[in-house]
């Protein structure tokens, strides 16, 4: 492609410029706006710098990448009801048999989670979870987080619903569900598991002691606090029945107002009181067996006892313990009908949870049969929400519609950017040292895209490279186009683990850890960048040997 004019040029540079500092930045001290804004910002400079014409900025809207990242969304909201995560949280401390043990099961947890939850889902979900664990287990944070964030990176690039920039190569490529997985799944399973080894390495000896004491002091975590998280719906909960002890001391204040009188006379039990408490004296009888044996007695000698008592006396007392046993049936006919509904309820649920798995399922298998990505996930989506059966307002305002507007101002940017000619110049002087029909061309074809990926981000790396990496390795042989495809998928997301501002994951991570009520912790930059390098380059270049 060739340059555009000057002025395109320098004002279409202008525009991303500011897109990129907000983008990566999003709280610089000049302008403060944030990511969102900063990418309307760029789109609309780039209308009113005229590099590109508004009917091209709405053209350059990809709807089946919005539609299919507004669907992942909404089904993790309902998962995330459904208790999946909360779930998943309990296999991290089940039957755990050491920190090393439980470093290995957070790799692999966040891994597949990620690769079918996306990896943002899986962080904002699980690092509280995992900072509940290594307060309890009397661990120092900082080698779990990264396990987590890392192999949330590296799990994601297995699937075309695991990060955004996946679904950006499957809508672009044309790559089957099916055949992204069976092309990339080696490398990630290879890549947890080194990267499992690289976390055990280095902080081998750190899992191995217990912190200081003045550490060890610290508060520790109960067991119902690990498997609960502030961002899961709460369960319904129902009540349970009354305890003996309850009953005992209900019923022993009712059998005091049958009891005899200071006089040693007993009152008179109507025959009809028995008939009208025959349901529950079964129930009764065992507590307040001394209440109903003075009631029997008073039947037996009521005429030698009668003599003593006014008939105004006759009819009160017995009255009372009529209305005092009546309160006492209606509290068990109550309880019994609570524990019905309850139940009803509790097997409502178990029945909506299950129907929520099996459409997850159901949208995973259609996409492994190759039905088109966006409608698949937009019907499970819709499944969910009619199988719902409620208003879905509170979990339609879960979506991030703040990072759907990103993508909007994102496609709009980087549409512009390619028009004023520079990544395509850029691409015309790599191209000939990146074919990937030899190893050194996909050496350096990693290297620029790893590079890309820190500097621009991962997102715009792909929009900007996917086009032009795919049309040179098809001139190859079709099999190469797919091949380049998946490259730049593993490449670019594996390239997040490299520093902590690599990837929106690691940032989740950070950001949670921090603000974690009485967990809080901070990972630091140099933290992070001392085991983010030498596991990217590692993961990273063993990967490429095993994708096809």
């Amino acid at each position: 492609m060739v340059m555009a004019s000057t002025v395109k040029v320098v004002l279409g540079s202008t525009a991303f410029g500011i897109f990129w500092i907000l983008a990566v930045f999003p709280s610089v001290p000049f302008l403060p706006v944030g990511r969102t804004a900063g990418s309307l910002l760029g789109a609309m400079l780039m209308v009113l710098f005229r590099v590109i014409t508004p009917d091209q900025a709405y053209a350059a809207i990809d709807l089946p990448i919005l539609g299919l990242l507004f669907a992942t969304m909404l089904v993790s909201v309902y998962l995330e009801r459904a208790d999946m995560f909360k779930y998943l949280g309990k296999l991290l401390s089940w039957k755990s048999k050491g920190a090393k043990d439980l470093l290995c099961r957070i790799c692999v947890i966040s891994a597949i989670s990620s690769a079918f939850f996306t990896n943002d889902t899986c962080c904002v979900v699980l690092t509280e979870f995992v900072l509940k664990i290594a307060r309890q287990h009397n661990l120092p944070p900082h080698p779990f987080l990264l396990a987590l964030a890392s192999s949330a990176n590296i799990g994601s690039a297995a699937t075309p619903i695991g990060n955004p920039q996946n679904l950006v190569i499957a809508v672009q490529s044309k790559i089957s569900f099916g055949e992204f997985l069976v092309g990339v799944l080696p490398a990630m399973l290879i890549g947890i598991v080194v990267n499992a080894l690289l976390l055990l390495c280095m902080y081998w000896r750190v899992l191995s002691t217990q912190k200081d004491e003045e550490d060890a002091t610290s508060e520790v975590v109960g067991d119902e606090d690990v498997v609960s998280h502030r961002f899961s719906p709460a369960t319904m909960s129902h009540l349970s029945s009354i305890n003996s002890q309850e009953w005992n001391s209900r019923l022993e204040a009712i059998s005091m107002q049958g009891s005899p009188n200071m006089n040693g006379t007993v009152p008179h039990v109507d025959v009809t009181f028995r008939n009208r408490t025959s349901s529950a004296e079964s129930e009764i009888h065992r507590v307040s067996s001394g209440g109903f044996e003075s009631g029997r007695i008073s039947n037996v000698s009521k005429e030698g006892i009668n003599d003593g008592f006014s008939p105004k006396m006759e009819e009160t007392a017995p009255s009372k313990r009529v209305a005092s046993m009546d309160r006492v049936s209606e509290e068990l006919s109550t309880q019994v009908s609570e524990e019905k509904e309850n139940l009803t309820t509790k097997w409502k649920r178990m029945l909506w949870k299950l129907c929520v798995y099996i459409v997850t399922i159901g949208m995973l298998v259609a996409l492994l049969l190759g039905l088109n990505l966006s409608w698949t996930a937009l019907t499970a989506a819709l499944a969910l929400v009619v199988l719902d059966f409620r208003d879905a307002r509170p979990c339609l305002e879960k979506v991030s519609y703040s990072l759907l507007i990103f993508f909007c101002g994102m496609f709009i940017t980087v549409d512009g950017f390619n028009k004023t000619g520079i990544p395509s110049n850029f691409w015309n002087l790599m191209e000939p040292h990146s074919k990937i029909n030899h190893v050194s061309g996909i050496a350096v074809l990693a290297i620029v895209i790893l590079l890309m990926s820190n500097l621009a981000s991962n997102v715009p790396t792909v929009l900007l490279l996917g086009g032009r990496v795919a049309a040179s390795a098809a001139a190859i042989s079709p099999s190469h186009e797919k091949k380049a495809w998946l490259i730049l998928a593993w490449v670019s997301t594996v390239a997040g683990n490299l520093s902590l501002l690599g990837s929106a994951a690691n940032l989740i991570v950070c950001e949670q850890a921090r603000r974690a009520p009485h967990l809080g912790y901070t990972l630091s930059f140099w933290n992070h960048l001392k085991f983010g390098v030498p596991s990217t380059l590692i993961v990273t270049a063993i990967g490429l040997t095993v994708i096809r």
